[in-house]
């Protein structure tokens, strides 16, 4: 077979030319096109991400209605208050210290009270480190069933106060179980309780802690153990918190504690080692208030309807008599005629019609205020005494209002005041500006520190003219001078601003009474500095003549050649016409 002719080297020099020169067009083809074709703007470049974002959310999958649903489930309460602890109180360290020692020494208060035993508290603050403290309150009361033990302390919205119409601190059955779940949250310790309800008996230790997935307790401990109190509480919880002094702390909070509750007798272990006690003032033990029916000016259409649908009375007359207070036969036969609806008519067939015009009725049918003996007031007196205890001044007074209604709800208003307190109420101000009055507010005997500002006795008393008490105030502001003003709201429901329990709702009823009251201490109190003011001006002007009636004397006898017992004379009788004219 023949062999192939090789090409020659001019062939393959031109094959190499031509291929060389076909890769060099296109590349210069390419350069043009790139420069022919428009830059890319920034909506466009946002255009683009937004279709790629698309395209990937696409490619993810669409949620359905079935697949929502799937993920849809139910909200435990001590959940929801886990995520959102600051609505109770919660949201730093030193507030949170602060609000599990009220909750624990509110408790033990109402227990010994409801009990009618005079309370004596031991509270102790033990540091662990700069962050973890261990709280112990303890308390001579009653003590607690043991079944009861895991349910009260572990468990939220669990408590008696809540559906009963009568003055209490605790209203809404979260505080203490709260504070344990604080601790949880920032130790993983769970709260300790030890509890005797019989002295022949010995008492209960438990260890619990809260599901918060569930909202029930978890009992880790379970025994007998000895006690050295005959009957009463000892609440354990260690927690996360911050111990500092001054204004807004613990340590201001059990001595307004002790001015609000002068028959309890408290001893304070604070965390620097110190011991503080305040003595029982009042052997004798505050009115125990007894729980009312709900009065008809205080329910709306809805809750109305709901009571009637599921009342067991037979007749509209005795269903307005059984439910609510101040509804004698007599006005419910008014209120029956007013919304012209038969007395025999069944609440439990009542229409919504029906109630509409009866809650119209009601409302304006006149009916007596609620009974007042659901409200257990501190009293003038022992207001005075619960100042004293812990403020040293010149001059007190306290005053007190008769009780009035907002919503339906009794509500009393008491205050007390101290001027030319001696250590300044604890404020150590150091300026040359005089410092503004120290108000103290109180709610059912239970001091409230924070959000001041945002309290209607705040509003109250910054909106009295001190100026006409011979203070002085500046425009929206609280009066300056060495003054103490302690206000004291009790009602069946206090209507608190938030779950904390921290400021006073601004109702015109409880703006108005608060003023009242106050207006009563600052008149005694403008007295009292006028007259105070009267005197150094006499006294001033006595200095000056009782100054100048040696030289008198000597002019006399100058003028009238008298002997030397003779101007003394004069003298004396220029002493008692001057003491005479100048009463003080």
């Amino acid at each position: 077979m023949a062999a192939k002719k090789s090409r020659s080297s001019e062939q393959l020099k031109f094959t190499f030319e031509k291929s060389t020169n076909k890769k060099a067009k296109a590349k210069a083809e390419k350069i043009r096109a790139q420069k022919a074709k428009p830059k890319t703007t920034k909506k466009v470049k946002q255009k683009i991400r937004a279709k790629v974002a698309n395209r990937r959310r696409k490619t993810a999958g669409v949620a359905t209605a079935e697949s929502m649903a799937a993920r849809q489930r139910d909200i435990s309460i001590s959940e929801f208050f886990a995520k959102n602890r600051h609505l109770l109180g919660f949201d730093n360290p030193r507030k949170a210290l602060l609000t599990t020692v009220k909750e624990a020494v509110d408790n033990s208060l109402d227990a010994c009270e409801e009990a009618h035993i005079l309370p004596d508290l031991l509270i102790a603050i033990k540091a662990v480190s700069d962050k973890k403290f261990v709280l112990i309150v303890k308390d001579n009361g009653p003590g607690i069933v043991k079944q009861q033990i895991p349910n009260i302390f572990a468990r939220l919205l669990y408590g008696s106060k809540f559906h009963s119409l009568k003055m209490s601190r605790g209203q809404q059955g979260i505080g203490i179980s709260a504070a344990g779940m604080y601790g949880l949250l920032t130790t993983g310790e769970p709260m300790q309780i030890i509890s005797r309800t019989n002295p022949k008996k010995k008492a209960y230790h438990y260890h619990v802690q809260i599901d918060t997935r569930k909202n029930k307790p978890e009992v880790i401990l379970d025994e007998e153990c000895d006690f050295d109190l005959p009957t009463g509480t000892s609440v354990t919880i260690t927690l996360e918190g911050k111990y500092q002094r001054g204004r807004q702390s613990v340590d201001e909070y059990i001595a307004q504690t002790a001015m609000a509750n002068p028959h309890a007798f408290i001893c304070y272990n604070a965390s620097d080692g110190k011991t503080y006690e305040y003595p029982r003032k009042s052997k004798e033990l505050p009115f125990i208030p007894r729980e009312i029916k709900m009065h008809p000016y205080g329910v709306e259409l809805g809750l109305l309807f709901k009571i009637a649908r599921d009342s067991s009375s037979k007749h509209l007359s005795a269903f307005l008599q059984d439910e609510f207070s101040r509804v004698s036969p007599r006005v419910a036969g008014l209120i029956c005629e007013s919304a012209k609806l038969r007395k025999t008519l069944r609440p439990s067939k009542m229409t919504l019609k029906q109630a509409e015009v009866l809650h119209r009725a009601i409302n304006e049918t006149p009916i007596r205020a609620p009974a007042t003996d659901c409200i257990g007031p501190i009293g003038v007196e022992k207001l005075q005494d619960g100042l004293m205890t812990v403020v040293e001044a010149d001059f007190y007074v306290a005053s007190s209002r008769r009780p009035a209604v907002y919503r339906g709800n009794p509500f009393l208003v008491e205050a007390s005041l101290a001027y030319g307190i001696k250590n300044n109420g604890g404020n150590n101000n150091k300026s040359d500006r005089e410092p503004l009055m120290r108000l103290v507010r109180i709610a059912n005997r239970v001091p409230l520190l924070y959000q001041q500002s945002a309290c209607a006795i705040y509003k109250s008393v910054a909106d009295v003219n001190w100026r006409n008490y011979a203070l002085s105030q500046s425009r929206g502001a609280l009066p300056a001078g060495p003054v103490v003003l302690m206000v004291h709201f009790a009602s069946v429901w206090v209507p608190f601003t938030s779950e904390s329990k921290e400021a006073i709702a601004h109702y015109p009823e409880i703006i108005r009474e608060i003023q009242l009251v106050v207006q009563d201490c600052g008149r005694k109190l403008g007295i009292y500095l006028r007259r105070k003011k009267r005197i150094q001006q006499e006294l001033a002007k006595r200095n000056y003549i009782e100054t100048y009636l040696p030289y008198i004397g000597e002019a006399l006898q100058d003028i009238l050649t008298l002997k030397r017992k003779q101007t003394d004379s004069v003298i004396s009788k220029l002493e008692k016409i001057l003491e005479k004219s100048r009463k003080m």
